[in-house]
């Protein structure tokens, strides 16, 4: 329905308010898995574009939030599964498979409770009334993300399977499982033109009016104060600018009358008795699980899409056997991983801190699970194994024959022995002649701050100085600046950083600065000048596109997408992809 300025429904809003639900809704099934598994192939390439945002208190806030209000929605056609994306630009968006996702630069805004199940309730609502299946072109998009087709940039590559990053233990899913030549298309591609439309398109003005009537009408049956919504709506109001590329005000529009609206609904909506969650979420997870065995014309799924469902399965109900399971199975990996190579390349260092982390996670949500003996007694034996390679590798470092990743692996298990500032200072002196000035700042303030008055401390410190004078990369730059006990150090880099902000070359450089520091004083600066790059690249690509080179033209695409995707330019390249398919 449409809303008029100021001059909400009230009859429809009266009957919502009767019609409140007072028990739980059923958990969710799959009725149609086709269509689940087209999205769940969405959220995959949006989760390896964007990359996952790693910050388990917030994710457990919103899976707890989520689920209470996604329960009074009595939708029962698709499991709801919540993800954390590390976008720093605001914004939500929603799957029609119910994969719902929050950008860091959302959270970033400091929302708390109310203000939260509001935007939840109103993404959603936009998968309860099925308005991404709604939009012609959102459902040709989702077709073509299921089909792995990026509007006729097939790659007819004939490349072996990469290996996932370092990362998460429930996999990376930043990366491509490889495929059939030509049937496979470019990761980053395929991501970057479809996903990118899939979900950073504005809806109508009928769908944003129907998702904050029902959203905010879920949140307050879930016991959250419908306040919540206005409050959301009047903090982005002043704290983001209108005319953002992708930020939530492009994505959902018409602002000024949606925060009148949300004042007017309010004051019809009362705030319900709160609802355990717990049995909706064990529901869910059930769901989730039951799709594992799905097959899609024959196929099993893939093996990134699986590991999504375990991950999401855990999210929506992180205790008893089936998540303690998922848990095991996804620590087994990483420590086979690293059981398999040579004694002095296993990294003990990265496998006991990812002990560490699912034990804590556990702790909170199961303090008394069977499985935390367990992974108490392997992170034990894993230290002991450590440590009895320990005189062994002093040795090796002593004797100066050693390769990068051994200094690497070194510092990662022991990070507190007395070799450490002589260790941390090769590291730093290898990745400066391996040209990863970015890595050579960590590991020289490393070796500088734990031992400062040490000669390696003090050549250290002298090392930064150097490059402080000299660096290109914006990253280590600010690195430097935030080094508040070296004011001399500060001083080289800001001065250096001034230049650089405005001068910078590489698309990468201006990526990796804003990605880690979005607030930054010269973000702005950096911004600007990256936009230009892109539009700079954007020319090229068409003038390959014109001489009939595809493979330039591709990778310039690829460069543009993944590294300046909310550039002008990248809007562009959307766009033309999307209306020649």
């Amino acid at each position: 329905m449409l809303f008029r300025p100021g001059r909400p429904h009230l009859a429809w809003l009266l009957a919502a308010v009767l019609a409140l639900p007072t028990t739980p809704a059923d958990a969710q099934t799959i009725s149609n898995p086709d269509l689940f598994g087209k999205t769940l192939e969405a959220a995959r390439q949006a989760l390896g574009y964007y990359g996952v945002y790693d910050n388990p208190d917030e994710l457990r806030r919103m899976n707890r939030i989520g689920y209470e209000v996604a329960q009074q929605g009595r939708f029962v056609d698709y499991p709801f599964s919540f993800y954390l994306v590390d976008m720093p630009v605001p914004n939500a968006f929603a799957l029609p498979g119910g994969q719902v996702f929050i950008t860091r630069g959302m959270l970033d805004l400091g929302l708390d409770d109310d203000m939260l199940a509001g935007l939840l309730g109103h993404e959603i609502a936009h998968v309860v009334y099925a308005h991404g299946l709604k939009l012609q072109k959102r459902a040709q998009l989702l077709n073509i993300v299921s089909q792995v087709l990026t509007v006729g940039v097939l790659v007819a590559a004939n490349e072996s399977s990469r290996r996932a990053p370092p990362g998460t233990i429930y996999g990376d899913p930043r990366y491509d499982s490889g495929g059939s030549g030509g049937d496979r298309v470019m990761g980053t591609v395929a991501a970057g033109v479809v996903v990118s439309e899939l979900l950073l398109r504005s809806y109508s003005r009928e769908f944003e009016d129907q998702a904050d009537d029902e959203g905010q009408r879920m949140a307050a049956a879930a016991g959250y104060d419908p306040d919540g919504t206005r409050k959301l709506m009047a903090l982005m109001e002043v704290r983001l600018p209108q005319t953002q590329e992708y930020g939530y005000w492009q994505t959902h529009p018409f602002f000024e009358d949606r925060v009148r609206s949300a004042s007017v609904r309010e004051e019809l909506l009362k705030i319900q008795e709160p609802q355990s969650a717990d049995a909706f979420r064990q529901r869910t997870q059930t769901a989730l699980l039951g799709h594992l065995e799905h097959r899609n014309h024959g196929k099993s799924l893939e093996p990134e899409q699986l590991d999504i469902l375990k991950f999401s399965a855990v999210n929506a109900w992180p205790s008893g056997p089936e998540s303690a399971d998922i848990r095991l199975e996804f620590l087994h990996r990483l420590r086979d991983k690293v059981l398999d190579k040579p004694e002095l390349a296993r990294d003990f260092g990265e496998l006991i801190a990812e002990y560490g982390k699912e034990m804590d996670e556990v702790l909170i949500v199961e303090p008394d699970a069977p499985l935390l003996p367990k992974l108490e007694q392997e992170q034990t034996d894993f230290r002991a194994q450590r440590d009895k390679i320990y005189p062994q590798a002093v040795e090796v470092y002593r004797d100066g024959i050693f390769e990068t990743g051994f200094l690497e692996t070194f510092v990662s298990n022991y990070p507190v022995a007395p070799e450490l500032p002589e260790v941390a200072l090769s590291l730093g002196e290898a990745y400066s002649r391996l040209q990863r000035p970015a890595d050579a700042v960590e590991q020289y303030l490393k070796a500088k701050n734990v031992a400062p008055d040490s000669d390696a401390g003090k050549r250290a410190a002298a090392g930064l100085r150097v490059l402080a004078s000299r660096l290109d990369r914006l990253d280590a730059l600010q690195h430097m600046i935030e080094q508040e006990d070296d004011p001399e150090l500060r001083e080289l880099a800001s001065a250096r950083i001034e230049v650089v902000a405005g001068s910078f070359k590489e698309l990468t450089n201006g990526a990796e600065f804003l990605k880690a520091y979005p607030n930054a004083e010269h973000a702005p600066k950096v911004a600007e000048r990256l936009n230009r790059l892109a539009e700079n690249l954007y020319g090229e690509v068409i003038l390959y596109q014109t001489d009939g080179d595809h493979a330039k033209a591709l990778d310039g695409i690829t460069r543009i997408l993944t590294q300046a995707p909310l550039s002008p330019a990248a809007d562009r390249l959307r766009e033309r992809a999307v209306l020649d398919s």
